[in-house]
């Protein structure tokens, strides 16, 4: 692998730098690094991408999430905190990057056809040993570290999120870690996309 230097990312505190400038140059990089991701992982699956385009993207999505955040007698899951609703709500929220949005969806799609592929069942029926094995394979990849990593910052997201969102119903993680939330909450009518701009 060629290792290229960083892009210098311009100084946001520099005096001679608008803010603006600074904001535009990661939103392109992080624009490029999406791009590249996606087409680094449709290249390491093209054999098999033939039926990838019309399958479901969600019980491959809640496997995996469940997988990365399994319940414990003393914590929440990604089922308990709701991880699968909230990743629903940012993949439908059109203020949401297009590309990080297709790049969640045809990520599981290519896991599924890589689990086909090795087991010929799909990811989500499969057991903890297989998914382990399948997710650390995605992972050696640039592309696939950079879509698990997505996945583990929504999971995150939706322990800590408001219920409003869709995660952590009911303030299941905020319970969990002892947090005690500002208020007023957002709800429905005063969540971010129904905000006049």
């Amino acid at each position: 692998m060629i290792r290229r230097p960083k892009p210098k990312i311009p100084d946001p505190h520099a005096a001679s730098q608008p803010l603006h400038a600074w904001r535009c140059a990661l939103v392109s990089r992080r624009r490029f690094l999406i791009t590249a991701a996606g087409g680094s992982l449709a290249m390491l699956f093209q054999p098999h991408l033939a039926g990838a385009e019309t399958s479901d993207p969600w019980p491959t999505l809640e496997a995996a999430l469940e997988h990365m955040l399994p319940n414990e007698p003393d914590s929440p899951g990604a089922k308990e905190i709701h991880a699968l609703d909230y990743l629903r709500f940012v993949v439908s929220d059109p203020r949401v990057d297009r590309e990080e949005r297709d790049f969640i969806l045809q990520g599981s799609r290519w896991l599924d056809d890589l689990a086909r592929q090795k087991t010929s069942q799909p990811f989500h029926s499969l057991g903890f040993d297989d998914k382990e094995q399948l997710l650390r394979q995605v992972s050696q990849s640039a592309a696939g570290e950079n879509w698990v990593s997505s996945l583990l910052s929504y999971l995150l997201e939706a322990l800590l999120t408001a219920p409003a969102y869709g995660g952590n119903t009911d303030g299941i993680g905020w319970r969990w870690l002892q947090y005690v939330p500002g208020f007023p909450l957002p709800g429905p009518g005063t969540r971010y996309p129904e905000l006049p701009l």
